[in-house]
């Protein structure tokens, strides 16, 4: 392993699931910072683009980072209005040396807080793996293709606990709607 780069990093994303292009960006927050702030987004929405429970998602964010200790995770909910999320994370995250993000809007909110890079700049292009958990939502709402998308553990962890078919139950119908519009 390296030495880190950064004292304090952050990220805010959603994690849901964690999949197979998140755990490289996971990796890389820890090897290169002292202590790395992972942000669960929209951590009080429970709806077809958030479809696990926070609880869940801590679970399978804990699982995907195992071995790991220099992390906190934080969840970050879901305010409807930019400037107070801005200012919520902030206050949350307290000073950071850099702030990432692959998402245009959040990168404009935060900018004039933290210097902002995008998570394919800590990850090294081998390691870069271009899966994204719309795609991993749709192959779960199908019941096919999905366990090969994200690591074997959180594939397990959902088979286990049958969150996938509750997944499938609750949101599989609207995410395959969603899926057709977007086509």
């Amino acid at each position: 392993m390296t030495t880190p780069q950064f004292t304090h990093i952050g990220m805010v994303a959603r994690w849901r699931p964690p999949h197979l292009g998140h755990t490289p960006v996971l990796s890389a927050l820890c090897d290169c910072a002292d202590h790395a702030l992972i942000g669960i987004g929209s951590s009080n929405r429970y709806d077809v683009r958030n479809p696990f429970t926070l609880d869940e998602t801590l679970d399978m964010l804990r699982l995907a980072l195992a071995g790991r200790t220099n992390y906190t995770l934080v969840a970050v909910p879901d305010l409807g209005n930019g400037p107070k999320w801005r200012v919520m994370v902030r206050e949350m995250f307290g000073p950071l040396d850099r702030f990432v993000t692959d998402n245009p809007y959040v990168a404009n909110l935060m900018r004039d807080d933290y210097h902002v890079i995008k998570p394919v700049t800590l990850v090294p292009p081998a390691q870069r793996i271009a899966i994204d958990g719309t795609l991993v939502r749709r192959q779960m709402a199908r019941g096919e293709g999905w366990r090969e998308l994200v690591p074997a553990v959180i594939a397990d962890y959902i088979s286990s606990r049958h969150i996938d078919q509750r997944f499938r139950r609750e949101f599989g119908l609207q995410t395959l709607m969603l899926d057709s519009v977007t086509e």
